[in-house]
């Protein structure tokens, strides 16, 4: 759980930073941090993809996985979800509330912390979750400088959700095979790929109506290696 503990870090020091400036960093700072984080999570990607031991599991995968999270349209359930939360809140909730629960939204439903964690928990190292870490530490230090204190607590809902996550992938390593974890790998690298041109702004992805292809890959190694 390195991964996730480094994220927690990087939230909390990140939200104490933003805490203490009480202003917000220039734009262009925040751009090129996030303009690199993006061109890291690209390079992860290629990596990971690279591992693959048959690209027609891939090819399918992703196509097939692809396509079955935009009829269940993931992307859209998780932002109403996010909807549905915040208005929860309410006007009349406090700022610290407000902060808590738009920080955990933002660091826990997304592509990113799902694979990362999957990839730590399968015995990878936590590449996924160390480019999410700095990504997050840029983003709590900018919503704490508005939304306050609340922001820093966002770090327990992380620890928990990642941790949980982890857990279970190791839980379930031993009885996955190695042929199995490389196309699982090498799919997830695609989505981290589409993942770093979204933050790059060069075209949007939704990335999470592609994480049943993880699943599907999963099952095509099993019936094509």
């Amino acid at each position: 759980m390195l991964g996730t503990i480094i994220n927690v870090v990087s939230i909390v020091v990140g939200s104490i930073v933003g805490l203490v400036v009480h202003s917000r960093l220039p734009s262009r700072i925040t751009t090129i941090g996030f303009q690199s984080i993006g061109l890291f999570t690209l390079l992860v990607g290629f990596m990971m993809a690279a591992k693959s031991g048959n690209f027609l599991v891939m090819a399918l995968s992703i196509v097939s996985g692809s396509m079955l999270g935009e009829v269940i349209n993931i992307d859209r359930m998780t932002n109403r979800f996010g909807d549905w939360v915040k208005v929860k809140v309410g006007s009349k909730a406090s700022k610290f509330s407000e902060g808590f629960i738009t920080a955990s939204l933002l660091f826990c439903i997304g592509s990113m912390a799902i694979l990362g964690s999957i990839q730590e928990g399968l015995g990878g190292a936590p590449d996924i979750l160390l480019a999410k870490s700095v990504l997050d530490g840029f983003s709590s230090l900018a919503l704490s400088t508005t939304l306050g204190l609340g922001v820093v607590f966002s770090a327990i809902p992380v620890l928990l959700y990642q941790g949980f996550l982890t857990i279970m992938a190791g839980s379930v390593k031993t009885f996955i095979p190695g042929e199995m974890m490389n196309e699982i790998t090498a799919v997830g690298g695609l989505l981290l790929i589409g993942l770093g041109i979204d933050i790059l702004g060069i075209k949007e992805v939704k990335v999470s109506n592609m994480l049943p292809s993880l699943i599907v890959a999963a099952l095509l190694a099993v019936f094509l290696h």
